[in-house]
């Protein structure tokens, strides 16, 4: 093996040693405004949810998977695909229930179980069924790396950008962000979150601020970059029909799906 090789295999073994303390906590509520039971709707087949496992379960980096849910039904795909239940309390079942409260919860009831601490968690959403197979360990990884308090994905908004949307006053028509760019490659890189993947420190993570829902992600907070409709988060019927499409392209390349 060269140099290079050997550089990377050392280095790919310290951050294994380094990564290897992390829980992942899947939330997925019963409940949804926009799609009703969104998170038990069959995509390409099968559950929502069970795509968002798949993302969690093919992670080398992830230690241990629980999910955090308010649904029997939920419970049950987690339960039949071998990951750790912990049915979440009404009062953590809401619409208006903050992503760390819900995720906490289920960290911590491991964490209780287990009398241990881990170093770091990921979550997930379980109306994710769309995602780069690695994203996961994408952000662990980087998160490890540089030291941060958190690594969220973000994708560029390219054509709906803030320098091309407008305000109207009145019935006037008039630019939200003044400028004078007409030209789609001079616009400034803007990004925008895509629910992918949230990867954290515990130190972090466990932090409350009242009146301050992303206190949790700390004070240095980085990205990771996806490409349009790399990541597909489902919260309406259209959503759900391109998901299905491109799952069906992943399983059958060659297939053309229509309709």
């Amino acid at each position: 093996m060269n140099g290079t090789g050997h550089n990377r295999t050392v280095e790919a073994f310290l951050l294994l040693e380094h990564a290897m303390n992390t829980l992942c906590v899947i939330i997925a509520r019963r409940g949804s405004l926009g799609l009703p039971n969104k998170n038990e709707l069959l995509v390409a087949g099968r559950p929502m949810l069970d795509w968002t496992i798949d993302q969690a379960l093919g992670s080398r980096w992830v230690d241990r998977v629980v999910l955090s849910t308010d649904g029997l039904r939920l419970a049950e795909i987690g339960h039949a695909r071998g990951i750790d239940v912990v049915m979440r309390p009404a009062h953590l079942a809401h619409e208006t229930t903050t992503i760390d409260d819900a995720a906490r919860h289920g960290f911590t009831m491991i964490e209780r179980e287990e009398g241990c601490q881990y170093a770091r968690a990921v979550v997930l959403y379980g109306n994710v069924p769309v995602r780069p197979l690695d994203l996961t360990d994408r952000a662990i990884e980087k998160l490890e790396k540089t030291g941060a308090d958190s690594v969220q994905s973000v994708y560029p908004v390219e054509k709906i950008h803030p320098y091309w949307m407008k305000r109207i006053d009145g019935d006037r028509l008039e630019m939200y962000e003044p400028n004078n760019i007409y030209r789609r490659q001079d616009l400034p890189p803007v990004y925008m979150l895509n629910g992918g993947v949230i990867a954290v420190m515990r130190s972090s993570f466990m932090t409350t601020v009242e009146g301050e829902p992303h206190a949790f992600l700390g004070e240095d907070r980085r990205a990771i970059v996806t490409g349009p409709n790399e990541v597909i988060d489902v919260d309406s019927h259209l959503e759900l029909q391109v998901a299905e499409e491109i799952l069906l392209q992943r399983q059958m390349p060659n297939l053309r799906v229509t309709g």
